[in-house]
C-alpha cells in the first residue's frame, strides 16, 4: 500500500499523529483523515491518485491507529470533535502547512467540519463523503436510521458497557458493523483489513472510539449550538453514497447548505466505504475540486 509514501511519528504537544505522506512537494497540501473504524490505510487507492498532483498527508485520528489515545474525561472533551480539528491544525502547522485542501471521510469529516468552523483561514476547500452534519442527523432521528446506524446509539451507552462487550471479540464486531454498511460485500484489500483488525483489537483504541462517539452525541452538539448559525465559508463539495443511508434518510445538499456557504455535491453508486470501492472516481472528484481552488495564497512555509 501506499507506494512512494513515507510513514512517520509526529510529536504534537503531549501526544504523537503517526501519518503517511507523499507527492508533490511543491504542490498544495491535503489532509485526508479517515473514518470509524479505520485508520489512514482507507486511503490506500486515492492518497497516490491524489499524490501526482497534491502534496498529500494521511492521519490516523487521536484515538485510532498508531496514533496516541489520551485518557478521556467526564464531558468526553479530549474526543470532541473541536480537541481532534485543534490537533490535526497544529500537525499541519508543523509540517509548514498554514493552508491546505481536506479531503475526509465518516467520523474523519465531521472532525473537519469542526476544523473549517474554528480554523477557517487554514482550508482552502473540502471534500466530505457520506456524512450529513452531526446535529442535523440526531436532531432528525428516523425508524430507518436508528435501524442502519444502530452504531451511533450503541457506543454513545455509558462506560464500560460498549467497551466490554467489544472487546469481547473486536473482529466479529468491526465486521459485522463494517459489512452491513458495505451492503454485504468486502471492499477492504487484505491489506487494509489486517491493518483495521490489529487496530481494532486495542482495548485503548476501543475506548478512544466509543469517546469520539460519546463526544458527538454532547459536548460537540452544545459547540454546533454555540456557533449560533455561523457556516463554513470554504468551498465544499460533499459526496454520498447512493447505496447507504444519508441518500435513504436524509438531504444532504439541503443540510450542508445550512451550515456551510458554499455547496455542490452528489451522490455516486457506491456503499459507504466508497474510498476503496470506487477510488479513481473518490480520487479524481477531489484532484479536480481541489485543483479549482489553489489559488487563494501560500500553502507552506
Amino acid at each position: 500500500m501506499f507506494e512512494g509514501f513515507v510513514e512517520e511519528t509526529v510529536k504534537i504537544g503531549d501526544g504523537r499523529i503517526f501519518i503517511r505522506r507523499g507527492g508533490n512537494p511543491d504542490a498544495a497540501p491535503v489532509l485526508l483523515l479517515h473514518g470509524y473504524p479505520q485508520t489512514s490505510a482507507m486511503w490506500h487507492g486515492v492518497a497516490p491518485l491524489l499524490a501526482r498532483d497534491f502534496q498529500v498527508i494521511c492521519a490516523d485520528l487521536r484515538g485510532y491507529g498508531r496514533s496516541h489515545k489520551p485518557e478521556s474525561a467526564p464531558d468526553h472533551a479530549p474526543y470532541s470533535k473541536r480537541a481532534m480539528a485543534a490537533e490535526m491544525g497544529l500537525l499541519m502547522q508543523e509540517l509548514g502547512f498554514p493552508r491546505f485542501h481536506i479531503g475526509a471521510h465518516d467520523r474523519g469529516a465531521r472532525v473537519a467540519h469542526r476544523l473549517g468552523l474554528d480554523m477557517p483561514d487554514r482550508v482552502l476547500s473540502m471534500v466530505l463523503l457520506d456524512i450529513a452534519p452531526t446535529r442535523e442527523m440526531y436532531g432528525a432521528t428516523s425508524r430507518d436510521f436508528a435501524a442502519t446506524y444502530w452504531h451511533w446509539f450503541y457506543l454513545i451507552q455509558p462506560y464500560p458497557m460498549p467497551e466490554r462487550m467489544i472487546g469481547h471479540d473486536p473482529e466479529a464486531f468491526w465486521k459485522e458493523k463494517c459489512g452491513k454498511q458495505a451492503g454485504g460485500g468486502n471492499p477492504f484489500t487484505k491489506d487494509a483489513l489486517a491493518e483495521y483488525l490489529a487496530a481494532f483489537s486495542d482495548p485503548a483504541c476501543i475506548h478512544a472510539t466509543c469517546e469520539d462517539y460519546r463526544a458527538a452525541a454532547t459536548i460537540d452538539l452544545r459547540h454546533d449550538d454555540e456557533d449560533e448559525g455561523r457556516k463554513l465559508t470554504m468551498p465544499l463539495q460533499v459526496v454520498w453514497a447512493r447505496r447507504g443511508v444519508i441518500e435513504k434518510c436524509f438531504d444532504a445538499l439541503a443540510l450542508w447548505r445550512l451550515r456551510a456557504e458554499k455547496v455542490e455535491g452528489g451522490a455516486v453508486d457506491a456503499t459507504h466505504y466508497m474510498s476503496e470501492e470506487i477510488p479513481k472516481d473518490i480520487a479524481q472528484r477531489m484532484a479536480n475540486f481541489f485543483a479549482r481552488h489553489s489559488g487563494g495564497g501560500a500553502t507552506s512555509d
